[in-house]
């Protein structure tokens, strides 16, 4: 392989949430040390914006409901609880982690985290298939598939609740 052709060194990114299933841990940690990659464990915080980023990724961010923070801007903290969580899931894997804490629209703020930490693969998990998830993903749009269409990095979408006994979908 010519010097030029070196692989770039890279991540794997993984969106994770309380109560986000095992499931995409377990792939996006196999698919990390299948291909010898750092994990970096992501969370948006859906009810803050950023106002700032750091060159780390990581973000300056301010609620959107101004009563509730009496911060102006702050930097996230990864949540404690979720980090014991994934340190649990993980146990036993020898892949290391590191956690962002990240505001505002999940797929824009995945994706820029992704250019930053040069991810080679983005990975997500499904929602549950659901007609309360699916009139959601209706008006907003699933985070995968603004990934999908955003990003020229492959997205790894872990099916979470497939159904494979052919019953129709809640949109068929």
């Amino acid at each position: 392989m010519a010097a030029n052709d070196d692989p770039v060194p890279g991540v794997i990114l993984v969106g994770v949430q309380k109560g986000l299933p095992d499931a995409v841990l377990h792939e996006a940690a196999r698919l990390a040390r299948d291909l010898g990659e750092d994990l970096v464990c992501a969370h948006v915080d859906l009810e803050r914006y950023t106002v700032g980023e750091k060159l780390d990724g990581g973000v300056t961010s301010a609620s959107i409901d101004p009563d509730t923070d009496t911060d102006d801007d702050v930097e996230g903290d990864f949540d404690a609880a979720l980090a014991a969580h994934i340190d649990n899931v993980l146990a036993g894997t020898g892949v290391e982690w590191t956690g962002r804490e990240l505001a505002g629209d999940p797929a824009r703020a995945l994706g820029r985290l992704a250019d930053v930490v040069h991810a080679r693969y983005i990975v997500v998990g499904t929602r549950e298939a659901s007609v309360r998830e699916t009139l959601r993903e209706f008006f907003q749009g699933s985070v995968a598939s603004h990934l999908a269409h955003r990003q020229h990095r492959p997205v790894l979408v872990v099916p979470l609740s497939p159904v494979t006994d052919g019953r129709a979908l809640p949109w068929e």
